[in-house]
């Protein structure tokens, strides 16, 4: 665990997304660098093609999940 540096405008806006998402400061932030690596990673892939790959890849149903 480290420390990260960010500026207040951008704490800001994790504070106010992390209300939202009903996560943490730190869980909010967390997912925005996972989904940030992600996408640079996969330039060819859409936020909804990453997030159903990651879906995929925790085994996770999403049409059960929601009753489909």
């Amino acid at each position: 665990m480290g420390i990260v540096k960010i500026n207040d405008q951008l704490h800001e806006d994790i504070r106010k997304a992390s209300s939202v998402m009903v996560r943490s400061i730190n869980a909010q932030a967390e997912y925005w660098i996972k989904v940030g690596m992600l996408a640079e990673a996969n330039p060819g892939m859409t936020f909804s093609d990453i997030m159903r790959e990651q879906m995929k890849q925790a085994d996770v149903e999403v049409r059960k999940v929601i009753g489909g």
